[in-house]
């Protein structure tokens, strides 16, 4: 079996983001299948609730590194990757697993708002990457995942910087994957559509309230324009995640994965 209490045994993953829905679900099955993990993230608060989990699933304490940061500021990307590294030791994944969504038409985009969503999004999970990957690259072993989106791979009304940011984030993917892979350490991406977590909800609700629509009748026009009739669940995602980073995905390089319910071929 793929997934198992010693998937990945004596192995370390960082995961970003892990205070949202799917870096949430990511470190708890992670730590599930036997990993050690270094969850960082915003709010400390939700990062303690995420690791009491992992301590429900009866995973040690050891085993689980809370880290509050910002990874759009330099001092905390350094001390993050130095804290995982000091505490668990080498970082064998990585999952880019920040993000926000946010922006709107061209026309109502502020330049604050742009910048806010490329900082994340691309500009720091960049960054992010070239710390751990120097810390990698000695060992010529290594895995990373980078949480893109359907909007990575077309366009859709009213959503011009998410989707840029998401799009950088596949071209960052496909690029960094060559260079990479000479070293045996792996790079691919994930790329869902509507999953159920806050974000989720939260466009689901603006496009609502746009519509003059009830939360419950734009969830209905989403779910009935999927051919698979549901949103994605964050387990889903997390699985997706987690095999790439595993030992039966080492031939998977510079990959774009599709998670669209059907709705995005090709």
């Amino acid at each position: 079996m793929i997934f198992n209490e010693e998937m990945f045994k004596d192995k370390h993953i960082l995961i970003t983001g892990a205070s949202g829905g799917i870096g949430e679900k990511t470190a708890i099955l992670a730590a599930k299948y036997g990993a050690n993990i270094s969850m960082t993230g915003r709010n400390e608060q939700k990062l303690s609730t995420i690791k009491n989990k992992c301590l429900n699933e009866g995973v040690p304490e050891e085993k689980v590194l809370v880290i509050r940061a910002d990874i759009t500021e330099p001092k905390d990307r350094e001390h993050i990757v130095k804290e995982a590294k000091k505490h668990h030791g080498v970082i064998h994944g990585l999952v880019n697993s920040a993000g926000i969504s946010g922006g709107d038409t061209l026309e109502n985009t502020s330049e604050n708002d742009l910048r806010q969503i490329m900082e994340l999004n691309y500009t720091a999970t960049v960054l992010l990457t070239q710390l751990v990957y120097k810390q990698m690259k000695p060992h010529q072993t290594g895995a990373i995942v980078n949480v893109s989106s359907l909007s990575g791979l077309r366009g859709t009304y009213g959503n011009t910087a998410y989707s840029a940011s998401k799009f950088a984030l596949i071209g960052f993917t496909h690029s960094f994957a060559l260079e990479a892979i000479e070293h045996s350490i792996r790079v691919n991406a994930v790329c869902p559509g509507f999953v159920n977590t806050e974000m989720a909800k939260n466009i689901i609700a603006k496009k609502a309230k746009k519509a003059n629509r009830t939360y419950e009748d734009q969830l209905s026009l989403i779910t009935k324009a999927l051919p698979s009739g549901r949103i994605t669940e964050p387990e889903e995602v997390a699985n997706s995640i987690l095999f790439l980073l595993s030992p039966a995905a080492t031939n998977i390089v510079g990959e774009s994965m599709k998670i669209s319910g059907g709705s995005v071929m090709r």
